[in-house]
């Protein structure tokens, strides 16, 4: 008999003072039961950082939320889809292939994409070369220290504020805090 994924509620307070976006976001996450809490922490991440996408992108009439992830590897690990259903904005995390990262440029308007872990350096060294090609990719690296640290905010329901300012984001639930400062490098 299969696993099944555990769900999550969260409730994030997203003040993005880089982009003048500032909204309360009700989410669920299936955490997928090969999934690890910073995963999908990271996850939740990559949604407020893109959060005021939906205002830039959209003028506020869209859907941001989280794909199947790890159930369907051909959707995403969070999304932004317009009223008429255009993916607008594509997000994975992790370390993915190159094919999977070029099929969802064809399906998106823009794709982003979170490298993390101890080996990530390794795989951009591996597959930047054929990622330069793609139009409308980003590849941020989040720091290995802050997304350990970030297993630690995962509760089954969750009250999280997520500031970002000057490019960082604070993530915290009143007790604790996690400030993460993406790099890009593409």
């Amino acid at each position: 008999m299969a696993l099944k994924s555990t769900v999550f509620k969260a409730e994030v307070a997203v003040a993005d003072i880089d982009h003048g976006y500032y909204a309360d976001h009700a989410l669920t996450l299936a955490r997928h039961p090969s999934e690890t809490d910073e995963r999908m922490m990271v996850r939740l991440v990559a949604l407020a950082l893109n959060a005021h996408e939906l205002q830039d992108r959209c003028s506020g009439d869209g859907t941001l939320a989280f794909g199947a992830g790890l159930s369907d590897p051909d959707e995403p690990d969070v999304w932004l889809r317009d009223f008429t259903g255009r993916t607008r904005l594509w997000m994975e995390v992790g370390q993915p292939e190159e094919r999977p990262i070029a099929k969802a440029c064809g399906k998106a308007d823009a794709v982003r994409l979170y490298a993390y872990g101890h080996a990530a350096e390794v795989w951009w060294r591996g597959i930047e070369g054929k990622l330069a090609r793609l139009a409308g990719l980003e590849v941020w690296r989040l720091p290995t220290a802050a997304v350990q640290q970030l297993g630690a905010l995962a509760q089954r329901s969750m009250r999280l504020q997520a500031t970002l300012q000057e490019g960082v984001l604070m993530l915290g639930d009143g007790t604790r805090s996690v400030d993460i400062e993406p790099v890009r490098w593409k």
